[in-house]
């Protein structure tokens, strides 16, 4: 084996290592490792489910019909044609759970990404630049954070689409609504961090040698000041597609022939379980409950590995777990 590509193989671990969860999992030990992988796991199963939700479903999620023309009927119990039954509407149930993880995926991505921009973007500038916009934009943004997250929600989404609408514009507004609630958290941390950051050294030598105001912002504040990010965005994941359930709950969501929706689903089930009729409601309660328990342990998992002391007390246990024949064969 030649000196390169001995050399390159502990290159290789290292940046695997970096990547992320990857980097997360090998630091974790005993319960935060296994409470980390069980959310990677229950995460990495619905967004499968939501890419191939045209495969796993039978029917699509407005589907009153079979392929033979006949009706499925309403509120037809668990079987061998509707594994999961139908709704009172004559929906299959199943279907309906399938499409809504994609729906959900699709709304806390675009949701979480429009917030993440907009939020670390105007962060950046006023924890930079300081003065009047600064003072503008905290004001903002705190009124913003005092509202309700979900009634602040419920009067975008109908200031945007009045309640419900298609496919993709009530995507979009769900995704939009939910946009303005978050981006204040963004906000907050990405300032907080510009501002301790600019008053490094490094950033006063960028200054004296005359960089401009972009290069200094997006090349050495930036990259320091987004540390905590992927902690936010797991947990306002959970955040937004629990919105997005109430909206849909509360009647303000996507409209039920343009996508399925969990929230909806469940309010559509109300009357049916007071009837005895328990699968309509089990199934899409159980969806929101699972894919919470596995964004939440993922994001409970990053906020543990985030504290300092944790890391400490894993990089000293780490050492002292190596070999003694491993040190001296790498000292020689």
């Amino acid at each position: 084996m030649s000196t390169a590509s001995v050399l390159a193989q502990p290159r290789k671990r290292s940046l695997l290592r970096r990547l992320p969860i990857v980097a997360q999992l090998n630091q974790s030990v005993g319960v935060q490792r296994f409470m980390l992988l069980t959310g990677v796991i229950i995460t990495s199963v619905y967004v499968l489910v939501a890419i191939f939700a045209d495969v796993i479903a039978p029917y699509s999620y407005s589907a009153l019909s079979g392929a033979d023309g006949r009706n499925f009927g309403s509120q037809q119990p668990p079987g061998a044609a509707h594994l999961w039954g139908t709704t009172v509407g004559g929906l299959d149930v199943f279907s309906r759970t399938i499409y809504g993880a994609r729906t959900a995926l699709i709304v806390v991505v675009v949701a979480v990404v429009l917030s993440m921009v907009i939020g670390v973007l105007l962060g950046l500038l006023s924890g930079y630049f300081g003065g009047p916009l600064d003072r503008v934009l905290v004001v903002i943004c705190d009124a913003i954070y005092a509202f309700p997250s979900l009634l602040l929600a419920i009067v975008i989404s109908i200031m945007i689409s009045g309640g419900q609408s298609t496919f993709w514009s009530g995507i979009l507004s769900a995704a939009f609504s939910i946009t303005v609630v978050y981006v204040p958290q963004y906000f907050r941390v990405v300032r907080a961090e510009v501002v301790r950051v600019k008053a490094e050294a490094f950033v006063e030598s960028a200054k004296v040698i005359g960089a401009r105001h972009s290069r200094i912002l997006f090349r050495h504040v930036l990259r320091n000041s987004i540390r905590t990010l992927p902690l936010i965005i797991t947990l306002n994941a959970t955040e937004a597609f629990e919105t997005l359930a109430g909206l849909g709950f509360l009647g303000f969501g996507i409209a039920p022939s343009a996508a399925g929706e969990w929230g909806y689903d469940l309010q559509k089930a109300l009357a049916d379980v007071t009837s005895g009729i328990w699968w309509t409601a089990l199934f899409p309660g159980l969806a929101i409950v699972f894919l919470a328990l596995g964004i939440s342990l993922m994001g409970e998992s990053l906020n543990d590995l985030a504290d300092p002391r944790l890391r400490r007390r894993q990089a000293d246990a780490g050492e002292s777990a190596v070999p003694a024949e491993t040190v001296v064969e790498a000292q020689s």
